[in-house]
C-alpha cells in the first residue's frame, strides 16, 4: 500500500525511498515489531480473563515431564493471535500487492483459523487433544489447494495487473529448482506435473506446520528459531527477486518475489515481539494458533521462491524435532524400545537435566549454524 507513494516523489523527492524492497522491509519489520508490543499486554490479559490456559498431558502420560512443567499450567495459550495481527496487518501496509504476497498471505490467515480451532478446543474441553488429527489434515489439504488455485489460476493474472504477465506463470510456478546444482541451461530445469507439484506444496505445507508445532514446547524456542529462519528466507526471496542477484548466484529468479522479503521480515518483526512476552518465564503460548501458520506461510514462501528443500536445511531444528518424534515412535512399535527419554527431542535434553533455558539457547545457536549453512547453498553450486 505505502509503495504507491513512490509515484508521488515529485510532491517530495525522499517518498522515492518506497520503491525500493529493502526500505519497505525494514518498515514492516519495524511496524510488526511496535504493533506486537503494543498488541501483546492487551490480548495477554483478555487471553487470562477467558480462561484460555494451556492443556497439558497428565502425569501418567509424560511422567517428570509434568513436574518441570508445573509452573506452566496457568500460562494463556493462542498467543499466535498476536504474531498474525502483526505480521497480517504489516505486511498489507507495505508491500506491494502482487499473488506471492497474496497467496502468503491467504495461506497463513487459513492455517491460523485451523490452528485456532485446535486450541479453542483444547481450551474449551480442557485437555490436550484438540482438533482431531484428520481434520487438521483436512485443513492443511484445503489451505494446499487454495494456494495452487491462486498461484495456477486465472486468479494470479487479475492479481498481477496489467504489465506484469511474468508474474505467477503456470511454467514457472511449476520449476523445481534443487541445491547445490548449477542450472545453467534454464531449459534443463524440471518442470513438475500438476500432482507432483500438488503432492510438493502438500507436503512442505504439512510437513513445515507439523515440524514448528512439534517444536513449539519450551519458552522462547520455536519463535526463536523462527526468527532466524524468516530472516534467511528474506534474504533468499530478495534474491530471487533480483534479476543480477538471481543471475550472479544461477538460482530461479521469480519476478515479483522480492515482496515475498517484506512478509518475511515482517515475521521477523512479529517473531520478535512475541519473543518478547514468550522469553523464559512465558507469559503466553502462541499455541497452533501460531505455530500451525507460521510453519505453513514459511513453507509456502520457500515454495514460492523455489527453495523448499533448502528449508530442510534452514529450519534443522524443525527437522530434527520432527524426525526425533517419527525415530521414537518407529523404534517403539517395530523393537519395543524407545531412542530418547522422550520426544520430541527438547523433552529428551529436559530429562538428561538440561535446564529449560540452556535447551533454547543452544538449539538457537543450531538454528542460526543451520541458517548459514542454508544460506551458503545459494553460492555453493
Amino acid at each position: 500500500m505505502l509503495s504507491w507513494l513512490q509515484f508521488w516523489e515529485d510532491l517530495w523527492g525522499p517518498l522515492r525511498l518506497f520503491q525500493y524492497i529493502s526500505v519497505r522491509a525494514l518498515g514492516a519489520g519495524i511496524t510488526a515489531l511496535i504493533l506486537g508490543f503494543w498488541i501483546g499486554p492487551t490480548l495477554i490479559t483478555l487471553l487470562k480473563k477467558i480462561g484460555a490456559k494451556q492443556a497439558f498431558r497428565d502425569k501418567d502420560e509424560v511422567g517428570k515431564l509434568a513436574d518441570l512443567h508445573l509452573g506452566k499450567s496457568h500460562t494463556p495459550t493462542m498467543g499466535g493471535i498476536l504474531i498474525f495481527c502483526s505480521v497480517f496487518l504489516s505486511a498489507i501496509l507495505w508491500a506491494e500487492p502482487n499473488v506471492y504476497v497474496f497467496t502468503s498471505l491467504i495461506t497463513y490467515g487459513l492455517l491460523t483459523a485451523v490452528g485456532f480451532a485446535d486450541d479453542y478446543l483444547k481450551v474449551s474441553k480442557k485437555n490436550s487433544k484438540g482438533l482431531p488429527g484428520r481434520y487438521k489434515l483436512l485443513g492443511q489439504l484445503a489451505v494446499t489447494g487454495v494456494a495452487l488455485f491462486i498461484l495456477l489460476g486465472p486468479l494470479a493474472n487479475f492479481l498481477n495487473g496489467a504489465g506484469q504477465e511474468n508474474l505467477g506463470s503456470n511454467e514457472k510456478m511449476r520449476e523445481f529448482w534443487m541445491p547445490f546444482i548449477s542450472y545453467t541451461d534454464l531449459s534443463s530445469v524440471p518442470v513438475l506435473s500438476l500432482g507432483m507439484l500438488s503432492l510438493l506444496y502438500l507436503i512442505t505445507l504439512t510437513g513445515t506446520s507439523n515440524a514448528i508445532n512439534l517444536t513449539d514446547g519450551l519458552d522462547g524456542l520455536a519463535i526463536g528459531c523462527t526468527v532466524t529462519v524468516a530472516l534467511t528466507y528474506a534474504i533468499m526471496a530478495y534474491a530471487s527477486g533480483n534479476y543480477l542477484i538471481a543471475d550472479y548466484l544461477k538460482i530461479s529468479w521469480v519476478p515479483g518475489s522480492g515482496e515475498l522479503a517484506i512478509v518475511c521480515v515482517a515475521l521477523l518483526g512479529g517473531s520478535l515481539a512475541f519473543l518478547w512476552y514468550n522469553a523464559h518465564p512465558a507469559e503466553v503460548f502462541m499455541g497452533d494458533t501460531g505455530s500451525l501458520a507460521i510453519g505453513g506461510l514459511i513453507g509456502v514462501i520457500a515454495l514460492m521462491i523455489h527453495q523448499p528443500l533448502t528449508l530442510i536445511i534452514v529450519g534443522g531444528i524443525f527437522v530434527m524435532e520432527a524426525a526425533s518424534v517419527i525415530l521414537q515412535v518407529a523404534s517403539f512399535k517395530t523393537r519395543g524400545k524407545r531412542i530418547f527419554l522422550m520426544s520430541p527431542i527438547h523433552h529428551h535434553f529436559e530429562l538428561k537435566g538440561w535446564k529449560e533455558t540452556k535447551v533454547v539457547i543452544r538449539f538457537w545457536i543450531l538454528s542460526l549454524l543451520f541458517a548459514l549453512i542454508g544460506l551458503a547453498t545459494l553460492k555453493l553450486r
